[in-house]
């Protein structure tokens, strides 16, 4: 939202009253990582300055701190498992008022479709949703999605809706390879979002020479300087599974302090009100030793520079007067936030409405052959690769099991086509007993994902899913839990608030069941389908080992 020139510039030099104005606040000064006192002036959308000043309507701020709102650099906005609009309305009283989202989840699902949905559902809310086209639909040419986007099919669609930049590029060893659609993609847009797990070297050399902007995927403080060293943003990532921030801000010194972003990926819908998503990860970072201004900077200012985004970031003179009115200097007690010099929310409440876009056309996703308790008893053998998982992140590792003991048995069942093809291996470190656990969610070609210690649990838990898909809870033969999800399989058309109450029975009834109690069964189940994520991962076709690029059995 620009404001007229003559205007901002007759107020910013005091001969003129803002429109608004905060007195006496101390305001973040993300160029020279400092704070200042003084009033902050805004005419229509932008900020005229910071000084002295007289408005028609004046805030004092004695006390307080003015920040700029921050930025979430790469999230889905289908793993909260509630709409876009419903998500927006928690999020922005929050502190974030830019977004980058990509939706490949419901691209996988439901193509255009799904991704027309996601526009459609948060138009007129504010915040600055940059939708990001899909480049993996599906993740690689081993997944079987509901949909298969190639370079034509993003270039069209990426057109038609101009979409900000390029998804995630997980197809790594596609780009690395040289694989012709993957390079036609790339060619697509100005902007390339990244996902590089533990690529370096000369396989980074030839990652990066696709245009790849961004990588979110590191778990090492030496992997974060390789790709910094060779001109990467690295986004520090912290969710609801992946918490990777502890780690990576080790990496962070004055030096390097601008090539660093904050982004949430995947996030659960409890965190999202409880702790927030941008908030969080600044919190955390001072916590780990960061000032204040340097992780206001990394929310803010580094982010909207990353992207090319003029005017944006920073309590300055022109820039647009998207900020936070705190009462802490970390953004954890908000009083206020506003956009395009507009107050959307104050005390944690969005004072906005939304309109939700009609998802109807969604529903009803699941489509399988009916299977039996045989489909879910598999052979064990001594000696044979298992994926043991671990908290807090969604890497796994390749061991061979000695006794079945202690191990779970997981299948992907194919949920597109109805081809009946179901992918089987055993899971050690979920120690899930008497019961199973079956969702829709599966990233990144969301076909039903099933764990448990028995056959009959894992087949009543399968069945318990329906048409519409969600989350199913099963013990000792009963089903005790169930989230529908009838958006795409994906997310709830329910309001955020009921959800969290839907989720709330089904985590109460988790709690009554025997599992490893420092995982979030849901959020990491899903990620143990995505075959672009080390080591070992489960499709429909088999156990797949990343890091050989191969099956390590099949069936």
């Amino acid at each position: 939202m620009n404001t007229d020139m003559n205007e901002l510039i007759s107020v910013a030099a005091g001969r003129k009253p803002a429109d608004l104005v905060i007195k006496n606040a101390a305001v973040a000064d993300v160029f020279n990582g400092r704070w200042v006192a003084g009033d902050v002036a805004i005419v229509g959308g932008n900020i005229a300055g910071v000084g002295t000043y007289s408005g028609k309507i004046e805030i004092d701020g004695t006390g307080k701190y003015v920040l700029p709102s921050f930025y979430d650099t790469h999230m889905h906005f289908e793993s909260v498992m509630i709409r876009p609009s419903e998500y927006l309305k928690a999020a922005v009283p929050r502190g974030v008022t830019a977004i980058n989202a990509d939706p490949h989840e419901i691209a996988n699902v439901c193509g255009e479709a799904g991704i027309k949905f996601m526009l459609d559902d948060v138009k007129g809310i504010p915040c600055d949703v940059h939708f990001m086209m899909p480049s993996c639909v599906p993740a690689t040419p081993e997944d079987k999605s509901g949909c298969v986007l190639d370079a034509s099919d993003v270039k069209r669609i990426s057109e038609k809706y101009d979409l900000f930049g390029l998804g995630e590029m997980m197809n790594f060893p596609g780009v690395i390879g040289g694989d012709s659609d993957m390079l036609k993609k790339l060619e697509v847009c100005g902007i390339t979002d990244g996902h590089a797990p533990s690529v370096v070297g000369n396989a980074l050399n030839a990652y990066l020479c696709g245009n790849i902007l961004t990588d979110h995927e590191c778990e090492t403080v030496d992997e974060v300087r390789e790709k910094i060293g060779k001109g990467m943003y690295v986004m520090i990532r912290e969710g609801s599974q992946t918490k990777n921030l502890k780690t990576t801000i080790q990496a962070v010194d004055k030096t390097n302090l601008r090539r660093f972003l904050f982004c949430t990926d995947d996030r659960n819908v409890e965190d999202l009100f409880k702790i927030g998503t941008i908030t969080n990860a600044v919190r955390l970072a001072v916590e780990c030793g960061l000032k204040p201004i340097e992780a206001v900077t990394i929310a803010s200012l580094n982010a909207y520079e990353a992207y090319g985004i003029k005017k944006h970031g920073a309590i300055a003179p022109g820039y647009s007067a998207d900020l936070l009115l705190c009462s802490d200097n970390i953004a954890q007690k908000i009083d206020a936030v506003f956009y395009h010099g507009k107050k959307v929310a104050q005390n944690g409440k969005p004072l906005f409405d939304v309109t939700p876009a009609d998802a109807r056309g969604l529903y009803g996703s699941v489509h399988i052959k009916p299977v039996t308790e045989k489909d879910f008893e598999f052979e064990f053998k001594k000696g044979m690769p298992v994926m043991r998982v671990f908290p807090n992140t969604v890497v796994t590792q390749t061991v061979n099991a000695e006794s079945r003991d202690g191990l779970n048995l997981m299948c992907c069942i194919e949920r597109h086509s109805a081809s009946g093809m179901i992918g089987h291996c055993y899971v050690d470190g979920f120690s899930l007993k008497n019961g199973a656990i079956a969702q829709t969610v599966g990233h990144d070609a969301h076909n039903i994902t099933v764990l448990g210690d028995n056959a009959r649990d894992m087949l009543i838990a399968v069945n318990g899913l329906g048409r519409d898909g969600g989350l199913v809870l099963v013990k000792d033969g009963k089903l005790i839990g169930r989230l529908p999800l009838e958006i795409a399989g994906l997310m709830t058309d329910a309001t955020a608030e009921t959800a969290i109450k839907i989720r709330a029975e089904l985590f109460s009834a988790l709690d009554d069941m025997d599992y490893n109690k420092h995982i979030e069964p849901f959020m990491l189940l899903s990620f143990l389908t995505l075959i672009v994520i080390p080591d070992a991962k489960l499709n429909h076709k088999g156990l797949f080992g990343v890091s050989r690029w191969d099956y390590l059995y099949r069936g």
